[in-house]
């Protein structure tokens, strides 16, 4: 039979990654099986690097399986994530990445998050910026998600809803139908049509579209991000988010 030293390497990497355990590993015997659960500890103990080695490479498959199915989750909601009619873009509407927001007016992160969408439109003229409402945090998250859809609605080209977007979400408070109406006025939009807009169905129905496609990615928190095959979850800050610029053009993190 072979060393049982030689086998405890063996043994433990099949331990964490799964494998099948050989036919022959069924016919130790018990005091066998004791032994070599001994020399498996005593070898960490003297070769700590099999561990890191066997962890890392558990945390790359780990990364690889997360990855694809994140790619599996984008494309087959592609067309809803990037060109839905329901969205809001700014920035290059034809440009070479998109970079999708799914933000909420009362998340402290999105706060900061702003500064850096607002950084990279300026540093990138061929990046496309959608933005989604994702109002996960309170009553008043939602009554601004519905203003902010209302606004959408009567300002297609996003122009006085960035205005809007960024004195609510900007401004001190808590968000909710009162302060996003005042946002709106203040961006020169008419909050008599958003008022009476509130209640539509398409508001309903873009809140909804929304929240489907964030659970259909496992997005639990804001803000979130998809940029191109991408799914980022959290503020990982504008030098974060411009690696993952990168990604999506050249396949590096700097093109």
């Amino acid at each position: 039979m072979p060393s049982l030293r030689l086998l405890a390497p063996a043994l433990f990497a099949l331990a964490i990654f799964g494998a099948a355990v050989p036919a022959s590993a069924d016919s130790f015997s018990d005091a066998q099986r004791t032994d070599i659960e001994a020399i498996i500890k005593n070898y960490l103990v003297t070769h700590p690097e099999v561990l890191e080695e066997a962890m890392t490479e558990l945390t790359k498959r780990q990364a690889a399986a997360e990855t694809q199915k994140h790619e599996a989750s984008i494309a087959q909601n592609s067309d809803a994530i990037f060109n839905s009619p329901r969205q809001v873009v700014l920035g290059n509407k034809d440009g070479d990445v998109t970079f999708v927001e799914f933000f909420d007016y009362n998340c402290g992160y999105c706060k900061r998050a702003m500064g850096d969408m607002l950084d990279l439109m300026k540093a990138d003229p061929k990046l496309k910026v959608v933005l989604k409402e994702f109002p996960v945090l309170s009553q008043g998250s939602v009554e601004a998600a519905q203003v902010a859809v209302a606004v959408r609605m009567q300002d297609p080209t996003g122009k006085k809803y960035l205005d809007f977007h960024q004195k609510l979400l900007g401004g001190r408070g808590a968000a909710d139908k009162a302060r996003a109406l005042q946002a709106a006025k203040e961006a020169g939009l008419d909050t008599a049509k958003i008022e009476k807009d509130i209640g539509s169905p398409e508001v309903r129905a873009t809140i909804e579209e929304n929240f489907k496609l964030a659970e259909a990615m496992g997005m639990n928190g804001t803000p979130s991000y998809v940029i191109g095959k991408q799914i980022v979850i959290g503020a990982v800050g504008l030098e974060g988010l411009k690696e993952k610029i990168g990604v999506a053009r050249c396949g590096k993190a700097t093109c």
